[in-house]
């Protein structure tokens, strides 16, 4: 009695064995997946199983599902027109982030008229409050106003006009001159004649523009009355008292600024020159900016 379900066992995985190749060209691609059954510690197929119906007690045993190979998931079509075009554009463009160089090249009459008004009403805050020593309740606001002005009308409109636009049109190798390097354009004699040219041009709209329109504009804002001509007549006035100390104190800062401002790329020739502009602002305002 012992020996009966040994040789029942043996029997039945010579039929698996026997039936395995059969299962193979019937079923091979779930061949490896097949319910498994244990009798006895031989393995049979579900086929063998079913080659045997009158022995079920002999086939209980512990089964799992028989699973086909994953199926893989199709790949997304390739976008086409438009909507490839928007991907490579998105593909290609840079992390979300403001960029200051980008801003002035994209901006450059903007940025500088920011910048122009900006700095001028901050370097008369300096010259009151860190050079004359006032607190900000002691502050002229008046004399504030009329460095705002200034910078917003001739150092942020009329000074990027001339010294961009103008200059380009008399000076056509500007971008070339300003796009080498230093050494190269040490070696650029039409380069360098051109960058005197404009210093010296420069100088002659200083002097005989720049200044007097600031005495008009502190004319202006000071003024208890709306008379033009008073404005323009008292401006005058304090031009000429000032002539000597003040072309003087242009020579000596600007002429070497201007020899840098006019060799850096033109972009950037306002924005350098509004940090020389700046001290120079600030001189300007503790000198000539009182009433």
């Amino acid at each position: 009695m012992l020996w009966a379900p040994i040789r029942r066992g043996a029997s039945l995985a010579r039929a698996a064995g026997s039936l395995r190749p059969v299962a193979a060209r019937i079923a091979p691609p779930v061949r490896a997946h097949c319910l498994l059954a244990n009798v006895g510690g031989a393995p049979i197929s579900a086929l063998a199983r079913a080659a045997m119906p009158g022995r079920p007690h002999a086939l209980r045993a512990q089964r799992q599902l028989c699973t086909k190979p994953p199926t893989p998931t199709p790949a997304a079509p390739a976008p086409t027109g438009t909507a490839a075009g928007a991907t490579v554009a998105a593909a290609s463009l840079p992390a979300a982030g403001w960029s200051y160089g980008a801003f002035a090249k994209a901006n450059p009459n903007l940025n500088n008229l920011l910048i122009a008004t900006a700095k001028t009403g901050a370097a008369d805050l300096v010259a009151q409050c860190v050079i004359e020593r006032k607190s900000l309740s002691e502050v002229d606001w008046q004399r504030n106003l009329v460095f705002c002005l200034f910078g917003t009308c001739y150092l942020g409109v009329f000074q990027y006009w001339y010294q961009v636009n103008i200059f380009c049109r008399i000076f056509p190798n500007i971008n070339k001159f300003t796009s080498q390097s230093w050494g190269a354009k040490l070696r650029d004699v039409p380069g360098l004649t051109s960058l005197l040219a404009q210093t010296v041009l420069d100088m002659g709209v200083l002097t005989f523009v720049y200044l007097p329109t600031f005495y008009v504009f502190k004319s202006a804002v000071f003024s208890s009355s709306w008379d033009v001509q008073q404005w323009g007549e008292t401006g005058v006035n304090s031009y000429l008292k000032n002539w000597n100390k003040d072309v003087y104190d242009l020579v000596r800062v600007w002429v070497p600024a201007d020899l840098i401002c006019f060799s850096v790329a033109l972009y950037l020739r306002l924005p350098v020159r509004h940090l020389v502009s700046f001290v120079w602002t600030a001189y300007l305002s503790f000198v000539r900016g009182s009433k």
